[in-house]
This record gives structure tokens, sequence and C-alpha cells, in this order.
């Protein structure tokens, strides 16, 4: 196969098929949404099937626990993507929405209006949901996509192909405006994060090697998070049983995923109190602990390095510093966060205040896990990724995020004097 034309077709039908979608009614966009989520329901026995082939491939190329997690697809998880398709089709449509009217001294009214970006690559390993999610997402932001999942997900994403392909088919849309690539050499990536006559944005969802690459050799604009170095700190004046639900869900409800905790800090003043037994309980969940000298001192665990500091383990792993005070806590965050998520547990709300003024990550929470920094948690009704950026995009990002804005200028035909 030469990539390079395969991809290049790729581009090009995706652009035509963006001219279209622009147009596209929410009522015919919500129709092609309500399709794939039936699809999916239907064919969940099928998307299983296939979904084995890539998990029995997964575990004869030796891949870890937390990639097989990624990678596997449940009843559960086939259920909650159809849930999602209906969700995002209940969200309002942002394309056409018009803004900040005003008339201006000449006579002229000036505004904005929310536009689709235009076409969006989409570049992401393991997860199989991603399709799901990226599909819906550009869908009814009025963006054609094409998708290069990794080759470990293979003959999952091809079945989820099928059912996008079908939804768009009974809406009279453009099959076009979702493409999954379905050849899994690597130059593929390399054609289309060069691209900018077709494609307008690409967003990675991967591992770090993945992003880094992309964000060097792109010649389109990226929207990206390298990691989620997530910490959760535990103030002088937080409510102990808080604490250790919060602490305990952070870091235990789900290790290989981006929105985890993986460094706990603890104010020294309440460390002796509230370590002993949460680190029983994660002990007895199986979760290795390793802590500073002071945290140590108060419970054994092996010891922190300064690279555990600035490690995303997405595994049973998790590094605990005892720290001074909320300054301390916040100063670690800043040496070492990734710029995803942090939370503090207090009810000091003077102190609550200043974490989340100070703190410089694309969520920043009081008294609450984590693991809420989700585009489902959130109300975007999915996501298309976790944006550590500063632009286009912050946190994560849904229609709003897959959209931008253009003036409008209504005139009765006025000229300029």
């Amino acid at each position: 196969m030469d990539i390079q034309a395969y991809m290049q077709t790729l581009g090009q039908q995706a652009r035509a098929a963006s001219r279209i979608l622009v147009t596209a009614s929410t009522a015919q966009k919500n129709q092609a949404l309500l399709a794939m989520a039936d699809s999916l329901e239907a064919q969940a026995e099928f998307l299983k099937a296939e979904n084995a082939k890539d998990l029995a491939q997964g575990k004869a190329n030796g891949l870890d626990a937390a990639m097989l997690d990624r990678l596997t697809l449940t009843d559960k998880g086939i259920a909650s993507m159809a849930e999602g398709l209906r969700q995002i089709a209940n969200l309002a449509d942002p394309i056409g929405e018009i803004s900040d009217m005003s008339y201006r001294p000449s006579g002229i009214q000036v505004g904005k209006m929310r536009v689709p970006l235009g076409v969006v690559g989409i570049i992401y390993e393991s997860r199989p949901n991603v399709t799901i999610d990226a599909a819906a997402l550009c869908l009814k932001s009025g963006n054609a996509a094409i998708l290069r999942g990794g080759s470990e997900a293979a003959f999952s994403n091809r079945a989820l192909a099928s059912c996008i392909k079908k939804g768009l088919e009974l809406a009279e849309l453009p099959t076009a405006a979702v493409q999954v690539v379905e050849t899994t050499d690597r130059a593929a990536v390399g054609a289309l994060i060069t691209m900018p006559q077709f494609v307008d944005v690409i967003i990675p969802r991967g591992g770090k090697n993945l992003i880094a690459r992309i964000s060097e050799e792109a010649r389109v604009p990226v929207i990206k998070h390298l990691d989620g170095i997530c910490h959760v700190y535990i103030d002088a004046d937080a409510d102990a049983d808080k604490a250790v639900k919060v602490a305990y869900n952070a870091k235990t409800h789900r290790y290989g995923v981006c929105n985890a905790m993986e460094t706990l800090l603890i104010a020294e003043s309440r460390a002796a109190e509230i370590l002993p037994g949460l680190v029983k309980m994660y002990q007895e969940k199986g979760v290795e602990c390793r802590g500073c000298a002071k945290a140590q001192a108060i419970v054994s665990m092996n010891a922190a390095s300064d690279e555990d500091w600035a490690t995303e383990y997405l595994d049973a792993i998790l590094s605990i510093k005892v720290v001074a005070d909320v300054e301390e806590a916040m100063a670690h965050i800043a040496q070492y966060s990734s710029g995803h998520t942090e939370s503090i547990i207090t009810e000091n709300y003077t102190r609550a205040r200043q974490f989340l003024a100070q703190v410089d990550s694309s969520s920043v929470m009081v008294n609450a896990s984590t693991r809420f920094a989700d585009g489902f948690e959130y109300g975007l009704g999915a996501e298309i990724g976790i944006s550590t950026d500063k632009f286009h995009a912050r946190g994560p990002v849904g229609l709003e995020g897959l959209t931008s804005q253009k003036y409008i200028v209504l005139g009765d035909g006025h000229i300029r004097i």
C-alpha cells in the first residue's frame, strides 16, 4: 500500500465531508448518534469477539496489565459507550450559536458565531472507546474526523467503525465524516500530522513518547497532554473521614487512567493520625506505597526517590510525602505536576480558595477525587481528551473545545466613511 497516497485520499474525503457537515442539521447529527448507539448494543457480542482477538494478541505480545485494562471491551463498557452517544445527542448543538451581538457607532452589528474546526485527526493507543467518543464529539460539533487507533486495538476499532458507518448512513450523512485508518503502518501517523491542507488540528491520546513525537513533528496544530501526575493534598484542617475516602478513591478506583492520583501529600500535623489507617487500606488493596523519610517514620513502606515524584505510574503504586503546610504542598505540585488535576482536602475556606487560585493545573478541586476530571463527569457528554495546554482548549475537551468562533457583521448597505 502507498501510505502517502492512502492518507491523502482520506484527507481529501474528510475535507469534502466537513463542508457538508457544517450545514447538517442538529436533528440529522443526533439521528446518526442514536443509530450508532443502537448499533453498538445490537452488535455487542460481535464487538466483544473482535476485542478478544486484540486481547489475545496483546497478551502474546507482552502488553502489561494497565494496557490490557485500557484495551478491554466489556458489556458495561459497551453500554457506557452507547449511553455516551445518547448523552451527546441530548447536548445543545454549539454550531451556529451567535453571541456578543452589539451595535457599533457606524450602525453595523458585530457578533461572534461558533463554527467547527473542520477536520480533526485523532491518534490514540489501546482504548477502543476513544473511537466512539471521538466520532461522536466530532460529529456533533460539525467536524469530520480521521481516527488512527493503535495496532493493539485493530480488530476492535474496525468493528466499532462498522457501527459508526451504519449510523452515518441511516442519517444520510457522508460516511467519510468519520474515517478509521485501516493500516497499522506507523507511516500513516507521519502522513496525518503533516497534511495541513486537509487536517486542521491533531489530538494525540497515548503514551508520553507518542505525544512527544507528534508535538515535535506535526505541521498541524496539536491539542495534547503528556501525562497525568495528579496530586491530592490532605490539609491540616481536613476532615479525616473525607480525606481517607477521597484519597483512597483517587488512587484505587482505576489505576491505568490519567486522572488517578499518583502522589499523596499530607500536612505534617495530620500525618500520624491519618497515614497508618490509610496506608493499611492501600496495602490491603495491593497498592505499593513509596514514602519520604517522614512518611516512612510513621508507617512502614518503601522509600520514594526523586524519580517517583515525577512518575505517572498508571499502576498500583503510590508515592507519599509529608509536607509542612499548604505552601510546601503547592511548591511540590508546581515542581512535579503535569498540570492535569490536583485536589485539596480541607474544611478551611480561605486555604481552599488559596489552593484554587494558586495551583496552575487544568482541573483544581476541593474535597473531591481527582477521578472526577473527566468529560462525562463534567457534563460534556464525553471528551476527546484532557488538554494540559493553555491554548486552544484546557482540561476535558468536549464539544465547545472542538469549535472556534468567527466574527459576523450585519449591515444594511453600510459603508465606511
